[in-house]
């Protein structure tokens, strides 16, 4: 008997109820602060289901979470009382043409499933940097990876989906069908519906590249950061790396690099040369398998700790601002509570701005995007408050070195954003869509009136 007896009956998926025995598995997400009570979690199995899900949610008068990775620590793929749908346990496929180079990929796929499916025919095309992210959440939002200095974004090289909308219709979105839906949906986030699936654009790809973590001691830093703004300037379509201020498990302060050059090791140490001779304290890069890359981050990023997150923009390496920063993180994670670290992404730009608000609805700042995150082990609204303060002051710190910078700019990459399920992201989404808000207003009103989905930054309908 379905523990939902009103459910439709031509519902194929599974139905959870905190009364089931698989209920609080159902509510896990990938941050423990992220958890929420639902009423009721919908496992879907295909574009049908989902319909059925959210007609149900809306006549129940339920609110809708929609849940692929479960990556947004803000708690965006959870809701309290209402219906989650489930994207992942049925959903998590990729199917690869390798003759017409696309990857036909379910809506509740992790970037893993792409990665390793796609390498098996000797392609890839940009993904997230830590495999165990959803496809959806990521690419809807606009999705930087270490290929997008070849390729853009995540959102760039989808060619369609499957969207199913606010009043349970299944349609195809892409340049020749619904292709105001195909433009909103790249880059308005969760706004319009579902994605029950997407058409990626492949393209071939090496089987091995140069990748690891390379620790600098912080005695570096001056130089690193010198090395770091001459590179910047004129990095390639096969070089990007993410600089991480940390603290290590051994409770020793570093630099971490996790660096990136699609070619072989020989290719990539020439490269970058000048960052080696500054004398790192552990060298672990080497040729790896390409699906290997997006895991390198995984043993930090792992399930079930506290997190707390917040991105911002920074024009340039500046020594002073990522000194002062450095030596903050060093000091916080000397007490106890959560640890901070500063992530400095730098995949190089020229593909992602090269693109017009004509082809998507993504703001494109010319800009490397800082993440600010604080982790914790014990879950308690003691440690989810420090979190908060301690990501809040680093960004602070980090925005004085771009004052320059406009409101829009320094909100930085809309998917690092805290707030973007909080009582203020409604007035947020003006400034996270930029000038492209108001012909994304027009979308909403169109396709989701009545703002059923609104679990990130959500849309004010035209009038």
């Amino acid at each position: 008997m379905s523990p939902v007896p009103d459910f439709p009956p031509e519902f194929k998926g599974d139905l959870v109820t905190p009364e089931s025995a698989d209920y609080e598995e159902s509510i896990k997400r990938w941050a423990v602060n992220a958890k929420r009570p639902a009423k009721i979690v919908a496992f879907v199995k295909d574009a049908a289901d989902i319909a059925l899900a959210i007609k149900y949610a809306r006549t129940h008068n339920l609110e809708i979470a929609i849940k692929c990775g479960g990556h947004h620590p803000a708690g965006a793929s959870s809701t309290d009382g209402g219906l989650v749908i489930d994207l992942h346990r049925y959903m998590d496929y990729a199917r690869i043409d390798p003759e017409k180079k696309l990857g036909y990929v379910g809506g509740g796929a992790v970037w893993e499933t792409v990665d390793k499916a796609a390498i098996a025919h000797g392609l890839a095309t940009v993904g997230g940097t830590v495999n165990h992210t959803g496809v959806s959440g990521l690419t809807l939002g606009g999705g930087y990876g270490f290929l997008s200095s070849s390729y853009g974004l995540a959102l760039d090289n989808v060619l369609g989906a499957t969207v199913i909308t606010a009043d349970g219709s299944i349609l195809t979105a892409n340049e020749k069908e619904n292709p105001d839906l195909f433009w909103g949906i790249r880059g308005g986030g969760s706004n319009f519906g579902v994605i029950s699936e997407f058409v990626f654009q492949l393209y071939d790809q090496r089987k091995t590249v140069f990748a690891g973590l390379v620790i600098f001691p912080p005695t570096v830093l001056k130089g690193l950061v010198a090395v770091t703004e001459e590179w910047w300037k004129t990095a390639g379509d096969k070089e990007a790396m993410i600089q991480i201020a940390a603290v290590g498990p051994d409770h020793k302060p570093g630099i971490i690099i996790v660096i990136f050059y699609n070619g072989s090791e020989e290719e990539g140490r020439a490269v970058y040369k000048k960052f080696f001779d500054l004398g790192p304290v552990a060298d672990m890069a080497k040729e790896i398998p390409y699906e290997v890359l997006n895991s390198l981050q995984n043993p930090v990023a792992y399930h079930g700790q506290g997190v707390y997150q917040k991105g911002v923009a920074h024009k340039k390496p500046d020594y002073e601002t990522i000194q002062a920063a450095f030596d903050r993180v060093v000091e916080l994670c000397e007490k106890p509570g959560p640890n901070p670290n500063i992530m400095f992404e730098y995949f190089p730009l020229h593909k992602v701005v090269a693109k017009s608000g004509d082809t998507s609805a993504f703001r494109r700042d010319p800009y490397p995007s800082v993440l600010v995150n604080a982790f914790w082990v014990e879950d308690t609204e003691e440690n989810l408050k420090l979190g908060k303060e301690i990501v809040y002051e680093m960004c602070a710190m980090i925005k004085k070195s771009s004052p320059e910078l406009s409101a829009e700019q320094q909100q930085g990459y809309g998917n690092y954003d805290d707030e973007a399920v909080s009582k203020v992201s409604a007035n947020k989404a003006a400034l996270v869509f930029g000038k492209y808000y108001p012909r994304l207003q027009e979308l909403k009103k169109k396709y989701d009136p009545d703002m059923v989905f609104h679990k990130w930054f959500p849309i004010t309908p035209a009038p």
